[in-house]
């Protein structure tokens, strides 16, 4: 028995935000200090480092949990199955809803139930929870998913990744322009002769790393409210990204029983284009190869970092076409991996 995604969706907010919209941000340091340069210079800097040249917003009257709702709908229909044979849905995600104009997290009822509740499913027996991993969220959501089936406490899951960080950014920090929304979703069911996950690994390094990724204050310190941020600690993430994720890729692989020259993508969680390719870089690295043209789809490029939303909208755009010059066949083995908040890590070597 194999135990694979047999449908995909991905919601694409509509609200496009080009780099030049940041042009009037003060933008500051974390003491409150001015930058030295230009926000034009800021920006350069910034796309040249991330490759991000716009991101998407979503409209003000969404929250995560439509978001999440609107990429289960097209999961549900590629399926093709019967939305009251759920037996889980697992929405991960890691501000909760936040409402445009609002600075508190709602997170009662769970997006996960909220999400059941929008696709009318009456199942009890459909358990419905979050999941908080920080950036790998879906990816271990899929990874519980596959679980539940493997040992007969499930036939049939739906996993969700979905964010609007647009809500929890600080307008002087040089790093809110990373940042975006976007929700994507997953069927994970049994299945004759179809994909199969066929090794994974997750782990969390919790001591001198736990804080990279935190709620902090703006760093406008004349601010009067007291709102919280989303604030990291970039040149350490990259550090430990790059030193880590490469030999999580390789244990993955090596458990899996396939060869590096079997793999045909690496969708990695879509963070920073630079780090990115520092890590599939050092991945192949560790094979004694250089790193295949066309490996590593990305769609940062527009689509900025939506944290757990990244991997699987990625997906289900290249699994239907939607990325120029990628595509997946029935057969290929590809990679899901990414890194995040906790700091957690997490792969998925997958045969479609």
């Amino acid at each position: 028995m194999n135990i694979g995604i047999t449908g995909t969706g991905s919601y694409i907010p509509s609200v496009v935000t080009p780099n030049q919209a940041f042009d009037k941000n003060v933008f500051l340091n974390a003491d409150g200090s001015p930058f030295s340069y230009p926000n034009e210079v800021i920006i350069e800097k910034f796309q040249a480092i991330t490759g991000i040249g716009e991101r998407r917003y979503a409209k003000k009257e969404y929250n995560t949990s439509d978001l999440g709702y609107f990429a289960a709908e097209q999961a549900i229909a590629d399926a093709g199955i019967d939305r009251e044979s759920l037996d889980y849905i697992i929405f991960a995600h890691n501000f909760g809803n936040v409402s445009h104009g609002k600075s508190q997290a709602d997170t009662v009822p769970s997006l996960a139930t909220r999400v059941k509740h929008l696709l009318k499913i009456r199942n009890p027996r459909c358990v419905a929870y979050d999941m908080l991993f920080g950036c790998p969220g879906w990816i271990e959501g899929v990874i519980q998913a596959h679980a539940y089936i493997k040992s007969g406490m499930a036939k049939r899951c739906l996993v969700i990744g979905g964010e609007t960080l647009s809500r929890v950014i600080d307008q002087n920090d040089r790093d809110s322009m990373i940042y975006s929304d976007g929700a994507g979703a997953c069927i994970m069911e049994a299945t004759e002769g179809g994909g199969n996950i066929l090794a994974h690994e997750s782990a969390t390094y919790s001591q001198d790393e736990a804080y990279y990724l935190f709620y902090g204050d703006s760093y406008n310190k004349s601010a009067k409210d007291t709102r919280q941020y989303i604030k990291m600690y970039g040149r350490k993430i990259y550090e430990f990204a790059v030193s880590h994720v490469p030999k999580a890729l390789f244990d993955c692989l090596e458990n899996s029983g396939e060869s590096i020259e079997q793999v045909k993508k690496i969708f990695i969680h879509q963070a920073n284009e630079k780090m990115d390719e520092a890590i599939v870089k050092r991945f192949f690295k560790l094979y004694g190869k250089e790193m295949p043209d066309g490996i590593m789809p990305m769609n940062i490029h527009e689509m900025g970092n939506s944290s757990v939303a990244t991997v699987p909208t990625l997906f289900d755009m290249v699994r239907k076409g939607q990325l120029a010059n990628h595509s997946v066949q029935q057969g290929d083995v590809v990679i899901f991996a990414s890194v995040g908040a906790g700091m957690n890590i997490n792969a998925i070597v997958y045969q479609i």
